[in-house]
């Protein structure tokens, strides 16, 4: 017998790529899978790719309360925003992993800001584990909010430059693609088949994106000094159901460019940051992150280069957005604060072709 969990929210995208992932896990148990709309429904009706697993055959969801849920010993939160924080205090002794945005913010008045009337919560412990002393944090941690899925991205992107002090806080450009699935499964005329193949588009421009106060926060925490991150960030929608690619750019310092070799400076930030991350992959030079590499999998992988003529950095970086970026990020919390293998039940290899 495993760790009893269960799935709060299972009908979403997110959800059932948990499901799909906590029914592999050598050591966790699902207990219970709620939705709210779905509620009473066949879980294999909604997620198909299911079918054959005994968790789920003759399993239907159940309602999301605090009576369904109160007997795992871990629950995951696939809630829409704003509703994750009213059921975690419903469940003031629960040990919790929230993929909503409840638990993200330190600054109430960003919260209200990018989330409007929506009761701010408090912030929870961050759970992206690649983060200067994260890893402990989180397993010492009885609630944590997992980061989103472009914030994911982008931190990955600049934190390990940002840290070693080789690029400028104050200038850094963030231009990101995502599958339609990063919008969630709620049925939209502009995510419609008809509207999405064949184009790209972007949209929340000018910094309105809610991800934005997430990666200025987690940025600045990793500064060697004091100061603050201020970044652009613009999303767009690619025509693909799963993935993001983000290009980041940042002024190099005066540090970076005293080492004589920005390039081979920039590439030893990023090693010797994610020399013990199992999941983050700096590739060989000349080789540029792809989506199809992380399809499927917790993986991340990133390139850096110099970009002389601008006295740039320019990070390419890469997530599936349901994988490091939501359901298998989570999954990587989870066995970090049940003191099991970083790895367990997940794979840094993607689907190909």
């Amino acid at each position: 017998m495993g760790t009893r969990v269960a799935v709060a929210g299972a009908s979403g995208y997110a959800g059932g790529e948990l499901l799909r992932l906590l029914a592999g896990h050598p050591q966790l148990e699902i207990a219970a899978v709620t939705a709210g709309s779905s509620t009473g429904k066949p879980v294999t009706s909604i997620h198909p790719n299911l079918t054959g697993h005994p968790a789920f055959d003759g399993k239907n969801f159940q309602p999301t309360d605090a009576a369904t849920l109160g007997d795992a010993e871990l629950i995951f939160m696939a809630l829409p925003h704003g509703e994750s924080a009213a059921l975690a205090e419903q469940l003031p002794d629960a040990r919790i992993i929230d993929l909503s945005a409840d638990f993200r913010l330190g600054d109430e008045a960003a919260w209200h800001q990018f989330y409007g009337d929506a009761r701010y919560a408090g912030r929870w412990t961050y759970g992206l584990p690649e983060l200067p002393g994260a890893r402990e944090q989180i397993s010492a941690a009885h609630a944590v909010a997992a980061p989103g899925c472009y914030a994911t991205t982008s931190i990955l992107a600049l934190a390990p430059l940002l840290a070693a002090g080789l690029v400028e806080p104050a200038d850094i450009v963030i231009v990101a693609a995502s599958g339609t699935s990063g919008a969630g499964r709620t049925l939209r005329a502009d995510l419609l088949g008809s509207e999405v193949m064949g184009s790209m588009s972007a949209y929340q421009v000018g910094g309105t994106h809610r991800h934005t106060p997430e990666i200025e926060q987690a940025l600045t925490e990793v500064l060697p000094g004091p100061g603050a991150v201020t970044l652009s960030f613009t999303p767009t929608l690619a025509p693909m159901p799963r993935g993001i690619l983000a290009t980041s750019t940042a002024k190099l310092t005066a540090k970076a460019a005293a080492s004589g070799d920005p390039a081979s400076a920039l590439r030893a930030a990023f090693e010797a940051a994610y020399a013990q991350s199992p999941f983050v992959h700096l590739l060989p030079e000349g080789q540029w992150p792809a989506t199809a590499a992380v399809y499927g999998s917790n993986g991340a992988h990133v390139q850096v280069a110099a970009d002389a003529h601008a006295g740039r950095a320019v990070v390419i970086s890469t997530t599936d957005n349901l994988g490091k970026g939501a359901a298998g990020q989570a999954v990587q919390i989870a066995n970090l604060m049940l003191g099991l293998p970083e790895t367990a039940g997940l794979t840094t290899h993607g689907v190909a072709p």
